[in-house]
């Protein structure tokens, strides 16, 4: 099947090649022979009923460090019009500007898919999501309130204080049983971030793994366990931590059988799940997930393959 596909991301010059899943996704569409566009959510512009961006076709992509990417000239892209699908790719701060962009791809609802679908992204943003499936979470509290912190890490011991909205590791800080420090964190993340942030029990468990899972249009497509790298308890890859091949334990097969379908019937086709020591739901990545790189290295996968193929059955 021929596919015309516009690809909102981030610029492709700071891409880590050989880790990208956005990058991933490119190289196997251009390996297909569609037809590939590259663009800035900066670049949209509404007008009269329509949705266009100024875009760049790219021609080539290889994994060459400094000649990664090849694009032709700029051109305008009707989105509704021109375009099979287009991915919505760039990374987060889930922020006006994230949310500005889903406002503007849900105008061409009906034309073009977006993946994932942009009123379920908005809807659904990581660590809120999550709170539909408290049954898989460990102790779990959202909010800006000091004394309900110190109340609930009085309770459950060490904890976990990190921001709403945050991706890739970045300022998740543990707190000791002891409390130590825990006010001026509270402080600190009150002056710096708008929204209430989220506060967890620390799962010793964590030093085994975090486990990143890929669900595909609902299907499970394949895992890797996340271990923290040296004096770390963060485990994410952008933060020093190292994959390792692995399975599904049978609580991680049960809690994907039970967001399966959620996931398919709000049109959330690519969608990676943390799960730390085989067992507690942390996070359902739907903005911009990751992983599918290692997990095809590992496994000898196609996960790409797959993803291109659920959008081919979405378009129909």
């Amino acid at each position: 099947m021929t596919l015309r596909a516009a690809v909102q991301m981030d610029p492709m010059d700071a891409i880590n090649i050989n880790g990208d899943s956005s990058f991933h996704l490119i190289l196997k569409a251009l390996e297909r022979g569609y037809e590939l566009y590259h663009y800035d959510v900066r670049g949209l512009t509404w007008e009269a009923g329509r949705l266009t961006t100024k875009a760049h076709r790219i021609l080539d992509a290889k994994r060459e460090a400094g000649a990664h990417y090849e694009f032709g000239d700029f051109v305008t892209l009707d989105l509704g019009r021109d375009v099979d699908v287009v991915l919505m790719r760039q990374d987060p701060p889930f922020d006006l500007g994230y949310l500005t962009g889903t406002w503007l791809l849900e105008r061409i609802r009906g034309e073009t898919l977006v993946v994932n679908d942009p009123v379920s992204v908005r809807n659904a943003p990581e660590k809120v999501f999550v709170l539909d499936f408290p049954e898989f979470m460990p102790p779990t509290m959202v909010t800006r309130d000091l004394d309900a912190v110190k109340d609930f890490q009085a309770r459950y011991g060490a904890v976990v204080i990190k921001p709403l909205h945050g991706n890739g590791g970045k300022a998740v800080f543990r707190v000791d049983a002891d409390g130590s420090n825990l006010g001026a964190l509270v402080e600190l993340f009150g002056q710096v971030w708008p929204e209430p942030f989220m506060v967890q029990q620390f799962l010793p468990s964590v030093a085994k793994g975090d486990k990143r899972i890929v669900l595909v249009d609902g299907e499970v497509a394949g895992a890797i366990n996340r271990k923290p790298g040296e004096g770390e308890f963060r485990s994410n890859l952008a933060v020093g931590g190292y994959a390792e091949a692995t399975e599904l334990t049978p609580r991680e097969q049960e809690i994907c059988d039970v967001l399966g379908p959620e996931l398919r019937q709000r049109g959330l086709l690519f969608v990676g799940i943390d799960v730390i020591g085989g067992e507690w739901l942390t996070e359902i990545n739907v903005t911009s997930p990751t992983g599918i790189v290692a997990i095809d290295r590992f496994n000898n996968s196609d996960t790409a393959g797959m993803i291109w193929d659920a959008i081919i059955g979405r378009i129909g």
